[in-house]
């Protein structure tokens, strides 16, 4: 597959969002689908409230289109397994997404769906994945990157699968709270994985999905930017972070994502030692969690503390190509 193509696909997704936007903006802004902003959060995040979410749905339906038109333009007999089931998950969770965001904007209940409902769902989701992928006779071993050893995990790729899915897309999810700063840092990710999907591994879908998504996260960055006219909420951030994780499985990277996905991974390790250290001890490691937060209160501008995550971005998926593919 030629750099043109690769290219054509980024700039039909950007294209696809940047044009939705201003026809989708105002549409919920009239379904007063504005954000709430919790009360515990900084400060300088109330003036936010108000600011339509669920833009998430522009990300999604861009990816889908994109992927679908590229797949036919390179030749391909049909739609092969692995697209179907990036979609699955990526239609799969941002439903999930779209119905805590629902929950949250329609009926005020600023929480969403419990935490039972929505890892009920991730898990459900997460199951006919596998089930699919295995019906494929898909391998169900790991590999140590940079290296020839490999782990059969036999039935418990399902469970690998499992916590890949659900963690992936809560750790995107916990990412979401700054001006954007996921929408770069996870084209950053994505961006990655369709460079080590299109050097290492004969998948022309799996290349074309992850650079749908790079081409529709920089077209929705052009409203998400520092001051954001729009948030994805959880209908874009589960939905990402699902469908990143399911990259990871059908390259076979499941180890490189925890590098590639080294900026998600941080925030939730923020969140997870602060409750720790607070249950334990009464004391808060970090001014507030997730880590992106503390850096605001330390007096951080909000576009300092997202261009050095994107930086931090770059570092991690840079060293994940490196290991996977420099060290291979």
């Amino acid at each position: 597959m030629n750099i043109s193509i690769l290219l054509l696909t980024i700039a039909i997704a950007f294209l696809i969002t940047v044009l939705l936007s201003p026809i989708f903006i105002p549409f919920l802004r009239r379904l007063k689908f504005g954000q709430s902003i919790r009360e515990e959060g900084p400060e300088s995040h109330l003036k936010k409230t108000g600011t339509p979410t669920m833009g998430g749905l522009m990300i999604v339906f861009s990816i889908i289109i994109t992927s679908l038109i590229m797949v036919g333009k390179t030749g391909s007999d049909g739609i092969g397994y692995e697209l179907w089931l990036l979609l699955l998950v990526l239609v799969g969770y941002g439903f999930l997404g779209f119905l805590d965001d629902f929950i949250k904007v329609a009926m005020k209940r600023n929480l969403g769906l419990t935490s039972k409902q929505k890892m009920l769902g991730q898990i459900v989701i997460a199951l006919i994945f596998y089930f699919i992928l295995r019906s494929q006779d898909f391998p169900t071993y790991i590999q140590i990157p940079g290296t020839g050893i490999q782990w059969e995990l036999g039935w418990g790729y399902a469970l690998l699968i499992i916590f890949m899915l659900v963690g992936a897309s809560n750790a995107v999810n916990l990412t979401d709270g700054l001006d954007g700063l996921l929408a770069g840092t996870a084209a950053i990710a994505f961006g990655a994985f369709g460079i080590l999907a299109w050097y290492g591994f004969p998948q022309n879908e799996v290349t074309l999905f992850t650079l749908a998504a790079v081409g529709a996260l920089l077209g929705f960055l052009v409203f998400n930017a520092h001051p954001a006219k729009v948030f994805m909420g959880d209908t874009g951030s589960l939905a990402l972070g699902g469908a990143i994780a399911a990259v990871a499985i059908l390259t076979k990277l499941e180890i490189i994502l925890v590098i590639v996905g080294g900026v998600f991974v941080i925030e939730t390790l923020s969140v997870i030692i602060q409750v720790i250290s607070f249950k334990t001890t009464g004391k808060r490691v970090f001014k507030m969690s997730p880590l992106h937060h503390h850096y605001e209160l330390l007096g951080w501008s909000e576009w300092r503390v997202v261009t050095t995550f994107w930086l931090i971005g770059l570092i991690f998926a840079a060293l994940g190509i490196y290991i996977e593919v420099g060290l291979s």
